[in-house]
């Protein structure tokens, strides 16, 4: 438990209350004091003393918006959604990895850094949460300003959308290793699982089809676990960077994102805590989130054109045996293929629809769709 001495101690550090300041500038900032809750929204922290003396009357944590803002202090539950597009000059991408157990954890952490490393993501850090969970940081500056959709939209405004569709992106990419890690962390002992978390083996286990088209049964890392970004909706906040978790008494610290791994516990203890990393730190290589931003909305429109797709059970027609080549296709389909300006996603879903009505499988559409996806402009 908490102590207002251990408190105080900590956040009396020149080191503490220069990064927590340094956090907060152009955030939102709300204060909580222990179990009396949050204090007003929205708030400012200006000065390294405020994080003292808001100390000495209570406060227990500093938390910060995702959004980037001009004049947080302008913020109003009754603004309207331009009002706040107005206000906003950007969002960082926070992946909150969030598990009971913190070695899933730190698997599951790991595994996210590796597929932002994948897409050729340099500027990369990591906090422990406080608790039994992990903060995956992307700044803002490594977005491109605009994306092109069905529309062209400035990023600053595709909010909260566009870090939850990266969250799904990046969950969907990892979450088959990241099952074989857990499974394998356990000794491939699913009753080991199912005692730690108290799940059921029908909870646990999922049907899937492998490479060779079989059904096979295997662990779901996604029943235990969860990956997301943090913001559910506009103005949701985040504990802070060296801010105390009033359940745990540990400090949210940022550690090494390379070495999630070989986080301990005892890292975070108050007495045990420096200021040796950073989390977002702003000095980054602009736009190098550009790809994993284009396959995130790219990977959406696929999943949700398939949800859209309903195939007749019943056939009066005889079944094809073989795909039908390109070169035998509508005129219009192979025009369109050839890149398109304007109506892209009425186009994916007629062309997805055609294809597997003439014998395509989704390996071979999605593999076409990339390729024609290139072509647009």
């Amino acid at each position: 438990m908490l102590t207002l001495s251990t408190i105080l101690k900590h956040y009396k550090r020149p080191e503490i209350q220069e990064a927590i300041i340094g956090y907060s500038s152009d955030k939102e900032v709300a204060i909580k004091y222990g179990e009396n809750g949050f204090g007003k929204r929205p708030d400012m922290l200006k000065y390294p003393s405020d994080i003292l003396e808001a100390a000495k009357q209570g406060a227990t944590s500093f938390h910060v918006s995702e959004e980037i803002w001009s004049n947080p202090l302008q913020l109003d539950p009754m603004l309207k959604k331009s009002e706040l597009h107005k206000l906003r000059k950007g969002w960082d991408l926070i992946i909150d990895i969030d598990c009971p157990f913190l070695e899933y954890s730190k698997i599951a952490a790991d595994l996210v850094v590796k597929a932002l490393r994948h897409h050729g993501i340099s500027s990369i850090t990591a906090k422990f949460s406080g608790n039994k969970g992990f903060h995956i940081g992307v700044p803002f500056e490594t977005f491109p300003s605009q994306i092109k959709t069905t529309r062209v939209i400035q990023t600053k405004d595709y909010f909260p959308d566009a870090p939850r569709l990266i969250a799904n992106y990046l969950r969907d990419m990892i979450m088959e290793p990241l099952s074989d890690k857990i499974y394998a962390f356990e000794k491939n002992d699913i009753k080991k699982i199912m005692e730690k978390t108290g799940k059921s083996f029908d909870e646990l286990i999922i049907e899937k089809r492998n490479a060779y088209g079989d059904k096979v049964k295997r662990f779901d890392a996604g029943a235990i676990l969860a990956i997301d970004t943090i913001l559910i909706s506009s103005r949701h906040l985040y504990r802070m960077p060296y801010s105390f978790h009033e359940k745990s008494g540990l400090v949210s610290i940022p550690i090494d994102a390379d070495k999630i791994l070989d986080f301990d516990k005892e890292m975070a203890q108050p007495e045990n805590v420096s200021v040796k990393f950073k989390f977002l730190d702003r000095n980054v290589k602009q736009n190098e989130a550009a790809e994993l931003f284009d396959k995130a909305v790219y990977a959406n429109l696929i999943k949700e054109t398939k949800k859209e797709i309903k195939l007749e059970e019943k056939r009066d027609f005889e079944e094809i045996k073989a795909a039908i080549p390109q070169e035998l296709f509508p005129p219009c389909i192979r025009k369109a293929l050839g890149g398109l300006e304007d109506g892209r996603k009425r186009f994916l879903f007629c062309v997805v629809n055609f294809l597997t009505s003439v014998g395509w499988n989704y390996g071979r559409i999605e593999d076409l769709l990339r390729s024609w996806n290139k072509k647009n402009f």
